[in-house]
């Protein structure tokens, strides 16, 4: 019995043998069987292709109205997806239920979309999934005149009957801002009022810049233009929503924004003191259809461009998977669990996503066909039996041709052609089943070899002279 350290060496010896020997045999197996599995990989590949294509170098982005922080975000989208080699086209609309009306529609080439949360009822819509919430959209209410308190708005008798004979922008119908103005209007117990109208953004803020109208009430970003010129006039103020938590409990998909005193404008102390802002969502929309692919470049995007700290949002805090619109895409929820696939890192997209999907076409592909071939009735064995048989009808010829042709000066030739089968013979790979005949083979080889070294040649017969 042999030491521990022995039979440590000797088992691990054994195991590197056995690897070595399955290692062969699978370079045997792809060297005889290339064809096979090329023809194999042809049809599998020209299956897969036609069934899932790869991604498009073009695809739509519905960004709403001019002027909007979503015609900012897009460009920052469209910038993103111009480095990875994809064209993003920014396509405007009237707003967000525009946009819903597009995705739905079967025959629109549009197929993904910023809208805000609340905007339309999702009920009895099909077709559309969600990558997400990405930007905070404050409901924003601008007026000019005296300066009104939080407690002003605290009933239905109101100070919002202040508002309901004057001249106030409440968006396009269809739009984020009319569908968001007029909900909370009625949930305060107001209808909008008669004065009011129904502006664009852009034409609202010039409006109210102007003095043509009284207020103007707007959902989007504190980075839009459009915002920023509000903020900026110090003839205008802010709507501060005292009873906001109220507001959160009854509309779900709101959301409570702190503004602390002075934060718009430290200089002029603007707000003046602490106030809440309601807020929705910024939501990334796409018809299902959209190519997985397009979908994780989305979901990278939005990371990257909305996952920074801004001034509502915390890092890391976008994309965010609560409160969505929509069902979740299957894409969305593997991204949220596994983040991006990792060759995007290293290699163009297109390219990452072309090896991304071959490798999950070749492994499945090597795993089913190496033991499918493998299993194959004779199929290897009548390979290696066939290249033994051409090398026996071979010889079988060449004693032929002895028996007809023989030149005992020419024997040094002979000699040389059956050093050529004989090296053809060691060449052939054969598996254990075929041992004994390859070294048949070889002992055939070598039979005829002696037979031409001796002397009375069996290939050149002399009669014995007939004596009397």
């Amino acid at each position: 019995m042999g030491s521990f350290k022995e039979n440590v060496k000797e088992t691990f010896l054994g195991l590197s043998e056995s690897a070595q020997e399955r290692w062969t045999d699978f370079t045997q197996f792809l060297q005889e069987t290339w064809p096979v599995l090329l023809l194999l990989l042809a049809i599998l590949m020209a299956f897969w292709w036609y069934a899932d294509p790869p991604p498009p170098r073009h695809i739509g982005l519905a960004i709403g109205s001019p002027g909007s922080s979503s015609e900012l975000l897009g460009k920052r989208y469209a910038e993103y997806f111009a480095r990875k080699g994809i064209t993003l086209e920014l396509i405007t609309t009237k707003g967000a239920q525009e946009n819903i009306d597009r995705l739905v529609d079967r025959n629109d080439s549009l197929q993904v979309a910023f809208v805000q949360a609340g905007v339309v009822h999702t009920a009895g819509i099909s077709g559309i999934q969600s990558l997400g919430a990405i930007d905070y959209d404050p409901i924003w209410f601008f007026y000019r005149g005296p300066e009104l308190k939080g407690k002003d708005f605290q009933s239905a008798d109101s100070k919002y009957k202040y508002f309901l004979s004057k001249k106030i922008s409440i968006g396009v119908q269809g739009s984020g801002s009319y569908a968001q103005a007029t909900k909370i209007f009625k949930l305060s117990g107001n209808e909008p009022g008669a004065g009011f109208v129904n502006l664009q953004e852009d034409q609202a803020v010039k409006a109210i810049l102007k003095g043509e109208i009284d207020g103007v009430f707007i959902v989007d970003s504190i980075n839009s233009p459009n915002v920023q010129a509000l903020l900026n006039d110090p003839n205008l103020h802010i709507v501060t929503w005292a009873r906001a938590d109220a507001y959160i409990k009854l509309i779900p998909y709101l959301h409570l924004l702190d503004v602390p005193q002075g934060s718009f404008n430290l200089k002029r102390d603007f707000p003046s003191s602490d106030m809440k802002l309601l807020a929705t969502t910024t939501n990334l929309l796409i018809d299902e259809r959209v190519h997985p692919a397009m979908q994780y470049l989305f979901l990278e995007a939005a990371r990257e461009i909305n996952g920074k700290a801004s001034f509502f949002a915390a890092r890391g805090e976008f994309p965010s998977f609560k409160n969505i619109m929509f069902p979740e895409s299957p894409v969305a929820l593997h991204y949220e669990k596994n983040s991006y696939p990792f060759l995007v890192a290293y290699l163009p997209f297109w390219l990452a996503e072309l090896v991304n999907r071959l490798i999950f076409i070749l492994l499945p592909f090597l795993i089913i066909s190496y033991p499918l071939l493998q299993a194959l009735p004779g199929y290897r064995t009548r390979r290696m039996q066939n290249k033994i048989n051409r090398l026996y009808s071979d010889l079988k010829s060449f004693e032929q041709d002895l028996l007809t042709n023989f030149d005992l000066s020419q024997r040094d030739e002979y000699l040389k052609k059956l050093n050529l089968l004989e090296y053809q013979a060691l060449n052939i790979k054969v598996s254990r089943r075929l041992t004994g005949e390859y070294y048949a083979l070889r002992t055939s080889i070598d039979y005829v070899r002696s037979c031409l070294n001796r002397g009375t040649q069996p290939y050149q017969f002399e009669e014995a002279p007939i004596i009397y």
